[in-house]
């Protein structure tokens, strides 16, 4: 379990990092597939179809040393009030985000169904939605909210004016023996507007940070938790 220094000094490097993205939106299509190869950035993936208007988003990637099935056990617990997101938690929580990362797969947390909520914040009355779910392959979670009414509105139905409909994958494939790549896709389509380009202006570069950061955490503990098997085994 990380100290609270290691927390603060983690919360800091975060910082500078989210700083450094705003501060570079000449850089966005570099941020934007950070890890992610030509090829990966292209392929289409589940849940794509859901926001085919997408007018920001990204595609990041991950080598991870482990086969998948010592991966999904740490994407499927994700959430708040779950596994947590494996990135910045200092910063996640001055928001009220109350997000405790996981070090350990917590047996509880190993099952999703398709309509199960993920939440990112406590209070947030809109959350992801499991749209669809791949033991072991694939997870899509969509947000599809009508602002003005506080609800959501269904596929295929005509958006309302002001709305946020956005996609969520997190997709795994293994490239080698004990090796998984593993994409964060996300896709974005909302109202225009001045209000709007401003939240996402700032908040797009936000989210670019906190999955880079996630990756690099299931990464760490994927391949952390194998070698200690291992290391048993042996």
């Amino acid at each position: 379990m990380k100290s609270r220094l290691g927390h603060i000094r983690e919360a800091i490097a975060g910082t500078a990092v989210i700083a450094f993205t705003l501060l570079t939106p000449f850089l966005k299509s570099w941020h934007s597939r950070w890890g992610a190869t030509g090829a990966e950035v292209k392929r289409p993936l589940p849940g794509d179809d859901l926001v085919p208007q997408s007018k920001g988003g990204y595609t990041h990637a991950v080598t991870i040393h482990a086969p998948a099935s010592e991966v999904w056990p740490w994407v499927v617990q994700i959430g708040q009030g779950r596994g947590g997101y494996y990135s910045y938690e200092l910063l996640e929580n001055l928001t009220g985000c109350n997000i405790h990362n996981a070090d350990d797969i917590m047996p509880g947390f190993q099952r999703l169904g398709v309509g199960d909520s993920i939440l990112m914040h406590p209070k947030n009355p809109n959350p992801y939605k499991v749209a669809a779910i791949e033991p072991g392959r694939v997870l899509v979670l969509l947000i599809r909210v009508d602002a003005p009414a506080g609800g959501s509105f269904e596929p295929g139905h005509k958006a309302p004016r002001t709305y946020q409909n956005q996609s969520w994958v997190l997709f795994l494939e293994e490239t080698g023996e004990g090796t998984t790549r593993l994409i964060s896709r996300s896709r974005n389509d909302y109202a225009g507007g001045l209000a709007n380009t401003l939240l996402y202006g700032f908040f797009g570069p936000v989210s670019l940070v906190m999955d880079r950061k996630m990756l690099m955490g299931i990464k760490q503990r994927a391949e952390k938790q194998g070698r200690g098997g291992r290391d048993k085994r042996g």
